[in-house]
């Protein structure tokens, strides 16, 4: 195995990920330990859970810091067809898993996991593939067909599921690849006026989106139906304050507030550590993005720069959007918070794509 060269980057990175990941494990205890133990009579049923998940994740990102990112490249049209296969495998009876009316799930050998987080970062794979191997007519429209094609197969997959939050994350994505790969204004506009047109119709036709639109707009219309999770998150930030109610103190976490280990953790930590507390979490966020940012601009080669810039832009995606629900400044949505909501597949598949980081930092001071 070659030894790795350490430096002010890669310290960085893996100090952030291993604070965010035991701040992940010690929130997912204190929002779940009440429900777990009433539901599967155990209160450390998540904790466990999510500590085998950062183990695993811990064993991913060491592999992924020692395999040579390039030959990611040939792998782009299988990690395509492997994650086509898990997004439909959602819709089969007995595999795919179905809950609160949505198929995000499948459990294959008794290993449950959700296909969507694995499609954010194979398409962030193959738009920096694409671009890299074609930079020099990446301004052509024609060479956003396939970028267009594998992002409408995954978006179209995933909202028939329905999944409206990660579909929205995989459309910035695409589109922030495309500006990336050098996408030229007018036909950036071209992809976006019918993306935003769509949003509109995507609503209307599925009843529970409007309604949880018209939960945004007020809330205490319906404070007992589709307003009541959005109503009890505004409770935890309330009643977090400045300094918050204590770790482990949180009131919302007894059955008030759905998802509190997972979509809306973000909620119990402005609540029980308060607005400096949270704060601090999104600081830590800034500094782990802007320094997967600065990889990106430091590397050697466009694939490895390609590469990095979209895996910051999946986690500040997710970020941005699950700080703006949980504090009612966008219409709910489920999206986890990366390192943090409980969930393994979601913590081993950022912990894994960290991985990438640090080998093409690493390849980056080598040369």
């Amino acid at each position: 195995m070659k030894k790795l060269k350490i430096d002010k980057t890669i310290i960085t990175v893996f100090v952030c990920m291993i604070v965010l990941c035991t701040i992940g494990c010690v929130m997912v205890y204190s929002a779940s330990s009440y429900s777990a133990e009433k539901n599967f009579h155990s209160s450390t049923y998540f904790l466990i859970k999510q500590i085998i998940g950062s183990v695993l994740g811990l064993a991913c990102f060491t592999f992924f810091t020692f395999f040579d990112y390039k030959k990611l490249k040939k792998f782009k049209w299988i990690l395509f067809i492997v994650s086509v296969i898990l997004l439909c495998l959602v819709f089969v009876p007995k595999i795919g898993i179905s809950n609160y009316g949505a198929r995000r799930w499948i459990n294959l050998f008794g290993l449950s996991f959700q296909p969507s987080e694995i499609a954010k970062f194979s398409l962030v794979l193959f738009c920096a593939c694409h671009f890299s191997q074609h930079k020099q007519n990446a301004k052509s429209f024609k060479t956003l067909l396939p970028v267009l094609f594998v992002g409408g197969v995954f978006c179209i997959l995933v909202i028939i599921e329905p999944n409206m939050s990660i579909t929205m994350c995989l459309g910035i994505t695409m589109i922030c690849m495309m500006i990336f790969g050098g996408l030229r204004l007018k036909y950036l506009a071209m992809i976006l006026i019918p993306a935003i047109c769509l949003v509109p119709v995507l609503i209307i036709i599925e009843p529970y989106r409007l309604q949880r639109l018209m939960a945004f707009i007020n809330p205490w219309a319906s404070p007992q139906g589709e307003g009541f999770q959005l109503i009890q998150s505004l409770y935890s930030l309330g009643n977090g304050g400045l300094f918050g109610v204590g770790l482990f103190s949180s009131r919302q976490k007894y059955l008030y507030l759905p998802f509190a280990e997972s979509d809306f953790i973000f909620s119990i930590i402005c609540e029980e550590l308060g607005f400096f507390g949270a704060t601090l979490v999104i600081v830590v966020f800034a500094i782990l993005i802007f320094s997967i940012i600065k990889i990106a601009q430091n590397s050697k080669d466009v694939f490895g720069s390609l590469l990095t810039a979209g895996i910051a832009c999946v986690i500040a995606t997710q970020v941005v959007l699950n700080v703006l629900v949980i504090s009612a400044s966008m219409p709910p949505t489920g999206l986890p918070l990366p390192f943090i909501s409980a969930g393994s597949t979601s913590l081993i598949v950022f912990m894994s794509a960290l991985g990438i980081c640090v080998n093409v930092h690493k390849q980056s001071i080598k040369q």
